[in-house]
């Protein structure tokens, strides 16, 4: 089984379904030791998100906004909110080991590793959506993750916006939510959707890690700074570090970033 070619293949499936079974084939050669990797090989860039053919893609403020969370439709557009963002993020995670060739094979072991979290975490998404009497498709998406991995084709900014930049972004999003969630009237769906953001941070800032070590060790190859982190994100979001608000200082901490960048981040000292 050759490397870049199969993960071409999964990242082309347009079936969320066909696409995990193909990954968890493929996983288990690359994790036995059975899958080569091609000494040539040139990665595609893709026009269109694998999920177009399962979900209408609408530009992001018409995304259907959420609603009353103790509904079961305001449940509905929640999960499946956070569950296209996961569903996106499996694919963003296979992109960034078929884009970059030739790295270390602790690369491709972080980033399929990566991969393996977003299936589970979509899938445990999807099981509620389904409990609720939905499916993953059913509401309106945005392609903006999509976007923010096409626009990026060097190690550097990929590893800068997408684990650095919009997957920590999540890290300050997410415990916002749980705290709706937890005002709220008890029941058993509140209960399983709080449980499931509660795994989906604590697993996301290894992530964020992740893409913090190979920024750094990119910049390090490249002879360039790590403070060009904000040039960068400057450079794809003008506006990003403005509106700075309710930053999760300490799992961001953990997943790498420094007192330094926090601080200008927040526009005062935090830590």
């Amino acid at each position: 089984m050759n490397f870049y070619k199969e993960l071409e293949l999964i990242l082309e499936s347009k079936n969320p379904h066909a696409k995990i079974e193909m990954f968890n084939a493929f996983y288990d050669f690359y994790k036995s030791g059975h899958v080569e990797f091609e000494k040539e090989f040139e990665a595609k860039k893709f026009a269109h998100p694998s999920y177009i053919s399962t979900c209408r893609i609408v530009p992001p403020q018409d995304v259907p906004r959420r609603s009353n969370l103790t509904t079961k439709e305001g449940q509905i557009v929640l999960l499946h909110a956070i569950a296209h963002i996961e569903y996106s993020a499996i694919d963003l995670a296979l992109d960034a080991a078929y884009r970059f060739f030739h790295m270390p094979k602790s690369y491709y072991d972080d980033w399929l590793e990566v991969a393996d979290d977003e299936i589970r975490h979509f899938l445990m998404l999807e099981k509620l959506l389904k409990e609720l009497g939905a499916e993953y498709g059913d509401i309106e998406v945005h392609n903006a993750l999509f976007e923010a991995s096409q626009r990026t084709q060097t190690l550097i900014e990929r590893m800068a916006v997408v684990p650095r930049y919009l997957e920590a972004n999540g890290l300050d999003a997410t415990p916002m939510i749980l705290t709706k969630l937890q005002r709220l009237p008890k029941s058993e769906m509140i209960g399983k959707i709080t449980d499931a953001l509660k795994i989906i941070l604590d697993e996301e800032i290894a992530h964020v890690k992740k893409g913090d070590i190979w920024f750094n060790w990119a910049c390090a190859n490249e002879n360039k700074s790590t403070e060009s982190y904000f040039d960068i994100i400057q450079k794809y979001y003008p506006q990003g570090f403005l509106r700075a608000k309710n930053l999760n200082a300490d799992a961001r901490k953990e997943a790498g970033f420094s007192c330094k960048e926090l601080n200008f981040m927040a526009h005062k000292n935090i830590c």
